[in-house]
């Protein structure tokens, strides 16, 4: 199973595995990660920002019109920003790594 580290905003490191093909949001609830994701991955909101490692944002597709356009609506925009919603763990990302931002932005309410 491949492995994904997310790294909360105090330096946290937390490293878990999953079956591939889940989101990096829905792996984040399973494992009690405090990522919100307010709309459930409906690319709603931006509240399941996550910002990649430079070392592993090429390798990932490219992100849509209707994700980068969430992402312009978020705090803390990096040039590796994207949405957990978006990001398919696969066995080609084992070992990925993203940091949660300090703070989100729900545009649901």
């Amino acid at each position: 199973m491949p492995r994904v580290t997310f790294v909360e905003p105090n330096g946290t490191r937390r490293e878990v595995t999953s079956p591939a093909n889940r989101t990096l949001l829905s792996i984040a609830h399973a494992n009690k990660i405090p990522i919100e994701g307010a709309c459930e991955g409906s690319m709603a909101c931006s509240t399941c920002h996550v910002i990649v490692d430079p070392e592993w944002y090429g390798k990932l597709k490219p992100a849509g019109t209707e994700e980068s356009d969430m992402l312009d609506l978020t705090y803390g925009i990096t040039k590796t920003s994207r949405l957990g919603c978006q990001i398919l763990l696969t066995e080609e990302l084992d070992g990925l790594v993203v940091t949660l931002p300090a703070e989100t932005r729900n545009m649901m309410l």
